[in-house]
């Protein structure tokens, strides 16, 4: 367990840097819908939902529009379901980019995603091209307030874990996809502020870019995380923090 290796801040989820409620709002309302639409309206017997649902608490989401997703993504309601796309390709000044979108319309999606790689200087590619410098893992944060690294790195291990790294603020612990339920639920009383699928770059594929080369990323990055249906953005490119704050997401 590399407890003391730096937590890169390579991927920024849309909500956290969203200033806009509402935006927050849709992005936890679709991984609801879509959640409960695989397994069922019931959150005991469905930790996708448990978790997109604690989510929602976390960001102080009336209890109405929770139930209203869950209604949707049963069917009840009406209307087009949403399904979950990956794209991936190749962004300005040799990056890559890893695109998760919830959409109801595939082709316009696409068409969008396409138009921000064609003129910010990028390429999509086609599955794998990008995916192979990333591990698909499970990310759950824990406030250090919480707990000592030490401490939590000999708990996380009990319950499957691969690694706890140092995020800032916050301690960020790594496992299989498959495992993410049963360590998000066994850190519950520690409160986690966070629980998702991560697409996690490999060191060695990592790229730090500075200058007029990262604020042209940087834009290009904040252009993909503008469109409606992106519900998170991945990279292997860090950017010195002055450039995200002021052309980033």
């Amino acid at each position: 367990m590399s407890g003391h290796s730096k937590w890169s801040t390579i991927k920024r989820k849309k909500g956290a840097a969203d200033a806009k409620r509402g935006k927050i709002f849709t992005k936890i309302a679709r991984d609801i819908q879509v959640a409960a639409r695989d397994g069922g309206g019931d959150p005991a017997g469905n930790p996708a939902l448990r978790l997109a649902l604690a989510a929602a608490k976390a960001a102080n989401m009336p209890k109405d529009n929770q139930e209203r997703a869950i209604k949707k993504g049963l069917g009840e309601l009406g209307g087009d379901q949403i399904e979950e796309v990956v794209y991936e390709g190749r962004g300005p000044q040799g990056t890559s980019f890893v695109i998760e979108v919830m959409t109801d319309n595939r082709n316009r999606t696409v068409a969008e995603i396409r138009h921000v790689f064609s003129k910010g200087g990028g390429e999509m590619g086609s599955d794998g091209s990008v995916t192979w410098m990333f591990d698909h893992l499970g990310v759950v944060t824990v406030a250090k307030e919480r707990i000592e690294e030490d401490a939590l790195t000999e708990r996380v291990l009990e319950l499957g874990a691969q690694d706890v790294r140092d995020g800032g603020e916050e301690w960020v612990v790594l496992c299989e996809p498959g495992e993410l339920s049963g360590l998000s639920e066994g850190l519950e009383e520690l409160e986690p502020t966070g629980a998702s699928l991560q697409w996690v770059v490999k060191p060695e594929s990592a790229l730090a870019l500075e200058g007029d080369a990262a604020v042209q990323v940087a834009r290009f990055w904040a252009k993909l995380d503008e469109l409606d249906d992106v519900q998170d953005v991945f990279t292997n490119v860090e950017l010195p923090d002055e450039v995200m704050e002021e052309h980033g997401p």
